[in-house]
């Protein structure tokens, strides 16, 4: 069997590829939008043919690339008939099967997290993909979507705690860079519900984690309820060639800062940041032209439109509004610097003018 732990880095989330060797055959789970173009480079590298596309469930902090992956690779789409979601090929239930090639997964359903929510059990036993349900060392949380604490203990132990203690758990997130743990290790060392925990201790455990919202929820859960149905088609634009571009759901390219460090000459920087943020503290990334987004409509014609041009500001989101107005302009080759200066500071990336 061929198998894949990918990551998308704005989410932490995992995405995992399954597929029979010998048919070539594959299913991908939780795929992430901005992620299709690198998980079709996969598929194709692989010389895999893919069936399905499986959400765990209705995710509330990335949109689901299910959609994009079914326009480029004419994979069918497949998610829990509890999730409420419009426009699947597939509603899956407790105990059906998953078939690639000569293996397949077994639905378990796991709610907790959402009452949607299933983990997915390799028919050999050696692994399970278990979602937003078990973590590593932790839990999905509770406290929205029609989130239970009591499912989720209940899901934790009769749908997976029922595998051996050497079959593998490959979670849908992961905060600290871990990529697998284990039914045995989760029975003994989880804080939530390992050892002697009871179903009390558990639920007096995530009712009180006091947890923000997810940041992408008013924007993931519709676009996940409609299994990731853009408004702006992707497979209608051309694909970028200058550079390794992520298109986000909300139709923008994005850059990744890697790449930009790698090739600064190579395009032309423009910092839509106002001049005291652009002398501030953050610093700017050298050779950075600074117009900011107010003027850049105006000012527009200073930029050249045969070179690249890469949009910078705080944190992502005015040099996302900045790549808009720059197209309107007739410029074709843009991206935006995902994460933004915080972003690359974060990552200790070269800066000029910046405070120690």
């Amino acid at each position: 069997m061929i198998f894949r732990q990918l990551f998308d880095q704005q989410s932490s989330t995992y995405t995992y590829l399954l597929a029979d060797s010998a048919t070539r055959e594959a299913i991908l789970i939780d795929p992430v939008f901005e992620q299709v173009r690198r998980d079709t480079a996969l598929i194709e590298e692989l010389g895999l043919h893919l069936l399905y596309t499986i959400d765990t469930h209705v995710h509330a902090d990335h949109v689901t690339g299910a959609w994009l992956l079914k326009r480029h690779t004419g994979s069918q789409i497949a998610i829990s008939a509890a999730s409420g979601a419009q426009g699947a090929d597939r509603y899956l239930n407790h105990g059906e099967q998953c078939v690639f090639g000569s293996r397949h997964l077994e639905v378990r359903a796991t709610p907790g997290h959402t009452n949607g929510c299933i983990s997915l059990a390799l028919d050999d036993g050696s692994m399970m993909f278990t979602g937003d349900c078990l973590l590593i060392r932790g839990t999905g949380r509770t406290d929205f979507q029609h989130g239970d604490a009591h499912a989720m203990f209940r899901s934790v132990q009769n749908q997976i705690f029922i595998q051996p203690d050497t079959c593998l758990l490959y979670p849908a997130h992961d905060y600290r860079g871990l990529t697998v743990t284990s039914v045995g290790e989760e029975r003994r060392f989880n804080p939530r519900l390992g050892g002697e925990l009871c179903e009390d201790d558990f639920v007096g455990y995530v009712t009180n984690l006091r947890l923000p919202h997810p940041k992408q929820i008013d924007i993931a859960v519709p676009a996940n309820l409609k299994c990731g149905v853009a408004t702006n088609d992707p497979t209608q634009t051309a694909e970028p060639e200058w550079a390794p571009l992520a298109y986000t759901f909300a139709g923008i390219w994005e850059i990744s800062p890697q790449w930009l460090e790698d090739n600064l000459r190579s395009v032309q920087i423009v910092d839509v940041r106002e001049p005291d943020e652009f002398n501030g503290p953050l610093g700017r990334i050298p050779a950075a032209q600074l117009i900011s987004l107010g003027d850049l409509a105006a000012r527009a014609s200073e930029l050249k439109k045969e070179r690249p041009i890469v949009a910078v500001c705080r944190a992502g989101g005015r040099s996302a509004q900045a790549t808009v107005i720059l197209r309107q302009a007739g410029f074709n080759d843009v991206a935006n610097l995902a994460g933004g200066m915080l972003r690359w500071r974060a990552e200790g990336r070269v800066v000029e003018n910046a405070a120690m």
